[in-house]
Parts: C-alpha cells; sequence; structure tokens
C-alpha cells in the first residue's frame, strides 16, 4: 500500500545507552513467526538491516523494496519507512547508529551514499564477509570504543553491494520531509538553533500549522525536541573530550552552565560532572 494511504507515520523513539554511539542486536524469529503489521514510522537514530532469511518488501520515502534473503536495508535518520514480513522463519542484525555519528559518516568520501535511503543485495563471497563483520559488533557492548569504527568498516563493506532499484510509490506531500529543513538546521549548528517561528518559516509553513504538524509526527513539541538533541550531543561530548563543563554548556547554546546541568540530571538521572566521572570508571575492553 502506498506510503500516503497509511497513517501518518510515527517517531519510534530509540533510546542508546547515554553516551554510546553504536547498538546492535540480532534477532531471529522461527517458524511460529507471524506476517507483520505494516507500520510507517521513523528514528533519530541511522538504522541498518542486515537480512538472513527474509521475505517480503521494505518501504522507504517514496520506494518500496522486495526483500530477499541476504539483503541490505539503510535508512538515515528521520526518514520514514515500514517493513512487511511474510510470516515463517527469519532473522536479522539491527545495527542503530547515533544521529551526528551517522552523519559525520555519511561526509566521508566514498560514504555519501548514506545521506538517503536504499537498499543492497550483496553476492554470496561479500555477504560472508559482512556477517563476519556483524557477529563482531553483535558481541562488543554498546560502550566499547571499538564500536564505532567496525561499524564505519561495516558500512565501507555495505556501499560494495550492488543497490536495488525498487518501485516508486506515491510521495507524502504532508509527511517529515515538509520538517526536514528545520531539524537539518539544528543539526548544522545546535548552538544557535532557530525557534518554533524561524523554525516553521523554514519549512516554509505557518508557525501554528509547524507546531501542530510537528508534534504529530515527531511526539514531542519543537523546543523539547532541540533540548533533547543537545543533552544528547552533551552526553557524547562529555565523554569524548577534556572540555570544562561550562565550554560543552556554551557550545551547545544552554543559558547558563547551572541551567545545563539541571536540564542534564532531568533527563539522565545524575549531574555532568558525575556522568563523566562514571564514564571515565567504565573499564577497559577485553583484548
Amino acid at each position: 500500500m502506498p506510503l500516503s494511504h497509511l497513517d501518518r507515520p510515527i517517531c519510534e523513539p530509540v533510546e542508546l545507552p547515554p553516551g554510546a554511539i553504536v547498538r546492535t542486536e540480532r534477532i531471529r524469529q522461527g517458524r511460529e513467526a507471524t506476517a507483520t503489521d505494516p507500520f510507517v514510522h521513523f528514528h533519530d537514530v541511522h538504522e541498518l538491516v542486515l537480512f538472513g532469511r527474509v521475505a517480503g518488501h521494505f518501504d522507504t520515502d517514496d520506494r518500496r523494496y522486495a526483500l530477499a534473503p541476504r539483503d541490505i536495508a539503510f535508512i538515515p535518520s528521520m526518514h520514514q519507512h515500514d517493513f512487511f514480513l511474510e510470516g515463517g522463519p527469519r532473522d536479522w542484525v539491527l545495527v542503530q547508529i547515533d544521529a551526528a555519528a551517522g552523519e559525520a559518516l555519511a561526509r566521508v568520501p566514498g560514504l555519501e551514499c548514506l545521506r538517503r535511503p536504499f537498499c543492497a543485495r550483496p553476492g554470496r563471497s561479500l555477504h560472508r564477509r559482512l556477517s563476519l563483520l556483524a557477529d563482531w559488533l553483535v558481541d562488543l557492548g554498546a560502550m566499547d570504543p571499538l564500536a564505532l569504527p567496525l561499524a564505519e568498516l561495516l558500512l565501507r563493506a555495505i556501499v560494495l553491494a550492488p543497490t536495488i532499484e525498487g518501485d516508486r510509490l506515491a510521495a507524502d506531500a504532508h509527511g517529515l520531509q515538509r520538517l526536514r529543513p528545520a531539524i537539518d538546521r539544528l543539526r548544522r549548528d545546535p548552538a544557535h538553533a532557530p525557534g518554533a517561528e524561524q523554525a516553521a518559516a523554514l519549512c516554509a509553513l505557518s508557525p501554528a500549522y509547524f507546531s501542530r504538524r510537528f508534534k504529530q509526527q515527531v511526539g514531542m513539541n519543537w523546543s523539547d525536541y532541540v533540548r533533547t538533541h543537545r543533552l544528547h550531543l552533551a552526553s557524547r561530548m562529555l565523554l569524548e573530550s577534556a572540555r570544562s563543563i561550562a565550554a560543552i554548556a556554551g557550545e551547545l547554546g544552554f543559558a547558563t552552565p547551572s541551567h545545563f546541568g539541571e536540564l542534564f540530571h532531568r533527563r539522565f538521572g545524575m549531574t555532568p560532572l558525575d556522568y563523566r566521572r562514571a564514564g571515565l570508571r567504565r573499564p577497559a575492553p577485553k583484548s
């Protein structure tokens, strides 16, 4: 069924562990598995799905792809998509990558295709290599420092697979794409995020319609989304840099360090300093 005929997309929240960049999970379902129901949705994270056994189709933006065993689906952050899987045995590896880290990878020469959704079909030899990388990534914890480099290596291998053309679907002119100019501006410069009126103007919408549509699509209002995005960036900066808490607060556009600390504690249940200390006490990965 074309996307425009389905209910509105739903933002399905994906909470990576605070400070984590990559989450990987292996899913196996047996003969008792029933066909999935249509569920058009999107995430803040980038999502990569490496199928083993599968039958069905994958819809994203304005394309539908018939799925076959060993196919790969990639969906960048905030792109609506839907998987319809037929009943019976099926398995896949799901890799979810933090939005900012995924966008940085998409700027790496040779990985520009990560800026848009695609479906690919590797040959048997490439599929074996991808499976080995995926197995390794599944074995790593979400906080392992090797997770992101290994995810990048996996993505570099995946872009070698031939892509599938897919069938064009009717575009949803009222969907998430109408809101992307505001989201893209926030991600380019989180310290100077547009207010709701400016965000609406970037999307060529009235402020009232923008606010209503954003809440319907994303499940939170614009100001809450901006704050959540900044706090997740801050959680990574606390673990990945030696910058002071005040510097991080200023760099991300928080009014004062104390206000940043209050919001951070409300979101993560600890102060920025305690969060950094907890991260530094993490055990080193096993060799």
